[in-house]
């Protein structure tokens, strides 16, 4: 007999049974999904290094890119010299350039890489949630809703504290009344669809809203400067706000991180997830506060950037597949290269910055258009 002279071995990974004697369709189909793994895995390896060494290198560079241009091994020296000898003590051991390292260009710096990282992870986990490569992190009105508070907090004469506080806070509050009045008129219908649906009507209203604050705001100071956040900037960042950022950053990443493998899971359908076991009413609600968190705090503390959440998952997946195990991880080390690229570039290709929304919203909608072409005719 056949199955006398045929062994089977269990795949570690995927548990897949593999017979080891040619011969068989079973053989042919199992060895070609084999192959196929283990070639997504050797993928997502080389991406993995190839964007960890060019975040490195972007991250260096981008201390030595400015009006006032220093040396790359004046750089290393520098953070060498600040992580020794303390990096706010410069008047015992630092010069100006060491200033302009540690005070000027180090938390702007870390803040393009963190709010980059948070956009992209926000929406990758939407996209993988929804089950739509075409959502982004403000679908539920996010964005909407911390302009709201930020804005109004600038009609009011607030702090910049007051200013990152009321945006984080009315974010929150936008995406809650998206999620609470789907759930009230869905009562068991599609619950997707009710989000989406329901996020765009709040999404609008709480845009009424902006536009109203920004009519009855006064035209000399405070317009400008709603205006002016509107479009995001990370030009003012301290390390004050990376404090402030970093608390959602990771109450947002974490969990994320650790419920990627269920995104995939959801991928089959909500009937599918239930029957694997998998509890969708939680997962659905702790990946929206978590994206929601991120997308908040980033509005908050550098404005309105658009785009980001859209495009950073799309070109990750097209380098390493739709696998959220590998995608979220890897859509949170891109975005926080592209963020960084695009930084730089606002600060240096002209003489006055440019906002970072501005640039972003010129790549990302060429790039909407090119996704909506290579997508034509599909379902």
């Amino acid at each position: 007999m056949d199955s006398q002279n045929r062994t089977e071995t269990v795949h570690p990974d995927i548990g897949s049974r593999i017979p080891e004697k040619a011969g068989s369709v079973g053989h042919t189909e199992d060895e070609r999904f084999l192959r196929e793994y283990k070639q997504s895995k050797r993928k997502g390896l080389i991406a993995f290094i190839a964007v960890i060494a060019l975040l490195t290198l972007a991250f260096i560079a981008s201390f030595c890119i400015g009006r006032y241009s220093i040396s790359p091994a004046r750089v290393l020296q520098s953070i060498g010299g600040g992580i020794k000898n303390g990096a706010g003590e410069f008047s015992k051991w630092g010069t100006a350039e060491d200033t302009v390292v540690w005070l000027v260009r180090m938390p702007r710096i870390c803040a393009a890489m963190l709010v980059g990282a948070a956009l992209a992870a926000a929406g990758a986990t939407y996209q993988g949630l929804f089950r739509n490569p075409m959502v982004s992190p403000d679908i539920l009105g996010a964005s909407a809703g911390a302009s709201v508070g930020a804005c109004f907090m600038m009609l009011m004469n607030q702090s910049s504290a007051m200013i990152q506080a009321g945006a984080f806070v009315t974010g929150i509050i936008a995406v809650t009344l998206s999620y609470f009045l789907s759930k009230a008129i869905g009562r068991g219908s599609n619950m997707i669809l009710l989000l989406v649906l329901c996020g765009m009507t709040v999404n609008t209203l709480f845009q009424a809203v902006v536009s109203i604050i920004k009519y009855l705001a006064d035209t000399e100071s405070q317009l400008p400067e709603m205006t002016y956040w509107l479009m995001g900037s990370i030009a003012k960042v301290s390390y004050r706000d990376l404090l402030f950022f970093l608390i959602p950053f990771a109450v947002g990443i974490v969990p994320i991180v650790a419920l990627r493998w269920k995104l995939n899971v959801l991928s089959f359908g909500e009937d599918e997830a239930k029957a694997m076991g998998v509890n969708v009413g939680a997962v659905r609600v702790v990946c929206i506060i978590c994206a929601t968190l991120l997308t908040a705090a980033v509005v908050s503390v550098a404005g309105t950037i658009g785009w980001v959440g859209l495009m950073i998952p799309h070109l990750v997946r097209f380098l390493v597949g739709p696998n959220n195990k590998t995608l979220i991880p890897l859509s949170l080390l891109t975005g926080g290269l592209f963020m960084l690229i695009i930084d730089n570039f606002c600060r240096s290709l002209m003489a006055y910055e440019i906002p970072l929304g501005v640039l972003t919203s010129l790549l990302g909608a060429p790039f909407f258009i090119f996704i909506l072409y290579k997508r034509r005719g599909a379902a």
